[in-house]
């Protein structure tokens, strides 16, 4: 089998997918799906931007170089998170699974739209979430596993939501965490750590 027929095959693979998840995990309830939107609106953009700027202000106030550190961490991590997802977003339609009616309305395709509902790929939820909670585990380790559960958490009930398809999700999970890595190596370079006193 050549590359481009592998290439394909994984392709439709994915689709495939996508289709089963689309189909499995919708919920219907009315009141389940409100909890839902409530909860993945944590990872929305103004509410990552008041949470990053709450940690570097309750650092500020507290005179906790770590708390200031983490919060500039995060503040950076998701602005590079979201600045990636939107330069992929504006080469990249897709309609989301709720707009979604056949198999063919979910191919990526190259970018012509602006609207929500065609700019399903990738999830910005899942790489700002993913962003924030990595960069905030890099000053304070002993949470990392409750914020990055807590940002799959919310990546995760983007599916039954019918938002967004796995395939966007793990795209915006590994573009969040390439740009926090990123700003991670810049922090290093810049030798930000050694500025402040570690408390």
């Amino acid at each position: 089998m050549n590359v481009e027929k592998k290439i394909a095959a994984l392709g439709e693979g994915l689709l495939d997918l996508d289709d089963a998840a689309r189909e499995r995990l919708a919920i219907d309830d009315e009141r389940l799906l409100t909890a839902l939107h409530m909860f993945s609106k944590i990872g929305d953009q103004p509410q990552l931007r008041v949470l990053s700027g709450a940690v570097l202000a309750a650092g500020t106030f507290a005179g906790s170089d770590r708390l200031v550190r983490a919060g500039a961490r995060m503040m950076l991590a998701h602005e590079l998170a979201t600045a990636a997802k939107d330069a992929i977003k504006d080469e990249v339609d897709r309609k989301r699974p709720r707009s979604a009616d056949n198999r063919d309305d979910h191919k990526p395709r190259k970018g012509e739209h602006q609207s929500k509902k065609m700019t399903s790929f990738p999830s910005g939820h899942s790489a700002g979430a993913i962003a924030v909670a990595r960069a905030f585990s890099r000053e304070f380790p002993e949470y990392e596993p409750d914020a990055i559960g807590a940002a799959l958490l919310i990546a995760a009930s983007l599916i039954p939501r019918r938002s967004h398809y796995p395939t966007d999700i793990a795209a915006g999970l590994t573009l969040g965490l390439a740009a926090e890595k990123a700003i991670d190596l810049l922090w290093d370079a810049a030798g930000m750590d050694r500025r402040s006193e570690t408390t």
